[in-house]
This record gives C-alpha cells, sequence and structure tokens, in this order.
C-alpha cells in the first residue's frame, strides 16, 4: 500500500508479507493507564503475531525517576533491546493492543536513540485479529545482536527547556490529551496533579488522529487538524500529554506529514502539575 513507510508506519498488509524476514524484528508494547486493569504482558503471552517479543515500557525506563516511564540511559537501553535480540541492522515493527497508542512511544524510543528503522503498525493487533491474521502463543527465540545507539538530544524536552518554551514563544507546545483534561474540567486521573496545561500551549486530543479502526488518518487530514487548533506549523514543536505516551502519536503523525523538527516534553503532565511554581492555564487554548 502507498502508504508503507518502514520508518513511520506499515501496514497490516505489509507485515504479513514480511513476516519471515530474517531481519524483521516484531515489538508488542501494549501498555494500559491502571484504570484499565489490563496486564499487557500477561496478554501477550496468551496470543501475538508470530515471532514477537514483549517492550515493557515501564520496565525499559529510568527507574530512579519518581515520574513514570521516563526515558532509560543510553546503556540500560541497549541492555534491554539485547535481552530481547533487537539489534543493529534489523527493521523494527511495533504494535499494542489497543490499536495505535502505546506503540508510538517505542517508535519514538528507538528513533531518540538513533535508530531509524522502525515502524509502527497501524491499526495494531486489533487490526491484525480482526483481518483472520496468524497469531501464536509460543515464546520468540532470541539471538543476541549488538546495537548501536547514537542519542538525538534535540527529540527531548525537559521541564526548564518547556518552561522557557511557553514564555518565548519559540516553539508552539501541543498537548494530546482530551480536552476536558486540557481545560482543567475534570481532575487529573493521577493524584497529586493540578488541572489544567502548559500556557501558551495548543490542544490536539490524540484520538482525533485516528480513524474508527485506529489506523492513522492522511497526512493531508493530519495537517488540517493540526491547524485548525491553532498550531504553528512553522515553529518547532514540543509535544506533551499525560505521561509521554500519546505525545508521541503526536509525533508519529507530525513526521508521516513531513514535519521533522518535533521534540516530546517527556516529563509531560505528570511532572509539570506536580509543581506549584510552575504556572498552569485552564479553559480553551
Amino acid at each position: 500500500m502507498a502508504h508503507d513507510d518502514p520508518k513511520t508506519l506499515v501496514s497490516t498488509e505489509w507485515l504479513a508479507a514480511h513476516l519471515k524476514d530474517p531481519d524483521l524484528r516484531i515489538l508488542d508494547a501494549s501498555w494500559f493507564m491502571p484504570a484499565d486493569e489490563r496486564d499487557g504482558r500477561a496478554e501477550f503471552e496468551k496470543a501475538h503475531i508470530p515471532g514477537a517479543r514483549f517492550f515493557d515500557i515501564d520496565d525499559v525506563s529510568d527507574n530512579r525517576s519518581e515520574l513514570p516511564h521516563m526515558v532509560p540511559s543510553v546503556e540500560k537501553f541497549m541492555s534491554r533491546m539485547r535481552k530481547i535480540g533487537v539489534g543493529d541492522g534489523h527493521q523494527v515493527v511495533v504494535y499494542d493492543s489497543s490499536g495505535l497508542f502505546s506503540a508510538a512511544r517505542v517508535w519514538w524510543l528507538f528513533r531518540l536513540m538513533g535508530k531509524m528503522d522502525v515502524a509502527v503498525l497501524d491499526g495494531g493487533f486489533p487490526k491484525w485479529q480482526a483481518e483472520g491474521r496468524e497469531i501464536e502463543d509460543l515464546p520468540p527465540v532470541i539471538r543476541d545482536r549488538h546495537m548501536t545507539v547514537s542519542r538525538q538530544n534535540q527529540m527531548v524536552k525537559d521541564v526548564t527547556q518547556v518552561a522557557s518554551a511557553s514564555k518565548l514563544g519559540d516553539y508552539v507546545i501541543v498537548d494530546a490529551r482530551a480536552s476536558e483534561r486540557f481545560r482543567g474540567d475534570v481532575p487529573e486521573p493521577r493524584e497529586g496533579l493540578r488541572a489544567g496545561h502548559i500556557p501558551n500551549s495548543r490542544n490536539v486530543f490524540f484520538r482525533d488522529l485516528l480513524e474508527a479502526d485506529s489506523t492513522l488518518k492522511s497526512p493531508d487530514t493530519i495537517e488540517q487538524i493540526f491547524k485548525d487548533a491553532g498550531v504553528d506549523l512553522s515553529k518547532p514543536a514540543i509535544l506533551s500529554c499525560g505521561s509521554g505516551v500519546t505525545a508521541a502519536i503526536l509525533a508519529l503523525a507530525m513526521e508521516r506529514m513531513g514535519k521533522t523538527d518535533h521534540a516530546v516534553y517527556d516529563g509531560s503532565w505528570s511532572e509539570w502539575g506536580t509543581f506549584d511554581d510552575l504556572p498552569i492555564a485552564t479553559g480553551d487554548a
């Protein structure tokens, strides 16, 4: 299909055609909010795409941080990937059990580490299953392979950089949370967080970028959605959400429409919402 790009997004048809490629590595990156009461690893062990390995977002993270699933050190990332048999020369395809949700975070993490041959499976495991494609419950055969990493520091922002961007307006800040959370109309799902958004940010709910089957909308449609939300696409973008997961869906969407000057605010609202000395805006942007 025309939209297939092994550096951003591939279809179920593409993956089925390449399933036996020796250098293909498929990662199940299913992750759920606590309220969902679902266990990604347990579901993976019951059924997954043949040959897939499980990518544990909470484990492949900086466990020294009090914030959820922050970016791990280069050394930890390399070690964990070697453990599941992912290394140099592999084409990686990431999917999740929600359709298109947490897989984008893992795509972004690989890109942050300088690994460009990585794509998200459009529509994820639900679309794969709905099409009656092959699944299995077998553990993968792991073969060790070295991985070289070159961290792309410009792809991630910290709270100080975001606070500066909010004041100066040299970046456009885009928040992927639902509009009622952005406006501060409802309490945050994580306890102890204030409600509202980063001043001078714009709101593009990540689900608005997806079709009913959780495939990503066309690049032209995505661009119009960003413009309609008041996102100045001439500026570099900082992407935020609740904890750095769905912000990566915005990153993937921007990449698909050819906008490459974007970065994820890794701490996102889980960090900003905890600091009483950081300003908060409520209502519409």
